[in-house]
């Protein structure tokens, strides 16, 4: 297992400290995942992200795409096949996956198709107003903090 030191990011950083238990929470989750389905993760613009994912077989009733507190969870569930079937090899699979990913702040699902095997799902960050930077400006005499502290007394 890797541990990471994070000491000298918190010297300079201030709300980071989650970012520790994130990276092992990942790490725990990727070290027991099989590569099934296969799928890949990619930037389209500045602000938009795309997931693919190979899930040849089902149709859109057998896929589930929930977000929840900042997790993407995308579950197939293949429905039992009514006909038997002799299989000389079967290299197809046709099972059940559930895959897990992790979205930073203000990133929400804006869309998802499935389409000739491969499901895409759309992402788009967001950033609010009030997230956005914004400047302070500098006033000159008393500070409201000690004017404050004035009228408490």
């Amino acid at each position: 297992m890797r541990n990471f030191d994070f000491s000298p990011l918190y010297r300079t950083t201030v709300g980071f400290d989650h970012l520790s238990s994130l990276l092992d929470a990942v790490n725990r989750s990727e070290s027991g995942n099989t590569a099934y389905p296969p799928y890949n993760i990619e930037r389209l613009e500045k602000d938009q992200y795309r997931i693919t994912m190979a899930v040849a077989g089902f149709v859109q009733e057998e896929l589930d795409i929930q977000t929840e507190k900042g997790t993407l969870t995308v579950k197939g569930s293949k429905q039992a096949d009514e006909v038997e079937r002799d299989f000389l090899h079967q290299g197809i699979a046709a099972r059940n996956f559930e895959r897990r990913f992790q979205l930073a702040d203000h990133v929400e699902v804006s869309g998802a198709r499935l389409e000739n095997g491969m499901l895409h799902i759309d992402l788009l960050r967001e950033i609010p107003e009030a997230d956005k930077p914004k400047s302070i400006p500098i006033n000159g005499g008393d500070s409201k903090l000690i004017d404050m502290k004035r009228d408490a007394a």
